[in-house]
């Protein structure tokens, strides 16, 4: 982290994680507690969790969340199987989202929150994923994305790694919480799209929905304190609404979701 993140991360990071390695597993004991105690935060949950959950198909097959770590999408899809790559109390199973427990069609779809950009070999992933989730199944999932605003926001203020130029998708395996690249999903989904339609034909890519700005910066996230009063809400939320036109040059956030579709022949 650089000097300027490190100072400016010291001076927000929310009181209860101060002196804590953000990248040891328990803290998502306490960033638990944190979103619900943070009623701003609570409702961009809310909100992202509204919007996946509506991407969802009915029909046969469990929903699993990838990482679910210290959220709550259980209250807005039914007998959902959480998951998380180590063991922790509200979670159903212990995975690798790169080698998924699940037989070929078992899911009819499969919600990342913030997930996608720590995944060190995303190809995996994607082969996994259509290999688990049966033809109009869905993969749905909230994750940075690049924008003008972003590039600021993500290669200035924010302590994860922000590659995006990086020539490959794939990085160093160091950790459950600490490899990323936040810039990955914009590089799959937008700069190396093609690459992305061809590698993987199981895939169609449904919608790319920009969002958020400035609420999440504000909300504090689940390390920082909290910018913003919860009885703010309503107003930021639609001051961004306004700003619709110009989403892709203020967009920090992407709502993605992908279709299964028929696999081609001789494909898996």
């Amino acid at each position: 982290m650089g000097r300027i993140k490190e100072w400016l991360f010291q001076r927000l990071v929310h009181r209860r994680l101060r002196g804590v390695d953000i990248h040891d597993p328990q803290v998502t004991l306490l960033r638990r507690e944190i979103i619900q105690g943070n009623p701003f935060l609570r409702r961009i949950y809310q909100e992202w969790y509204a919007a996946v959950a509506s991407k969802l198909p009915g029909g046969p097959g469990a929903v699993l969340e990838l990482g679910s770590g210290a959220g709550f999408l259980s209250e807005f899809v039914p007998d959902l199987v959480t998951s998380e790559t180590f063991f922790y109390p509200h979670v159903r199973v212990v995975l690798d989202g790169q080698r998924l427990p699940f037989s070929d069609g078992a899911l009819r779809g499969l919600v990342l929150i913030d997930v996608l950009h720590h995944l060190p070999q995303v190809g995996l992933f994607f082969r996994e994923a259509a290999r688990c989730v049966r033809p109009g199944g869905a993969l749905t999932m909230i994750e940075p994305w690049v924008t003008a605003w972003s590039r600021f926001v993500y290669g200035r203020l924010h302590h994860e790694p922000f590659v995006p130029d990086a020539t490959d998708w794939e990085f160093p395996e160091i950790g459950p919480l600490a490899q990323a690249n936040v810039a990955l999903p914009w590089i799959v989904f937008a700069r190396d799209r093609a690459r992305f339609e061809r590698e993987f034909p199981q895939w169609t890519v449904d919608s790319i929905e920009l969002k958020m700005p400035f609420r999440y910066l504000l909300s504090g996230g689940v390390s920082c304190r909290p910018l913003a009063p919860g009885w703010s809400y309503g107003a930021w939320q639609g001051l961004e609404r306004s700003l619709g036109p110009w989403m892709k040059h203020l967009a920090i956030l992407a709502h993605i979701t992908l279709r299964r579709t028929a696999a081609p022949s001789g494909m898996a």
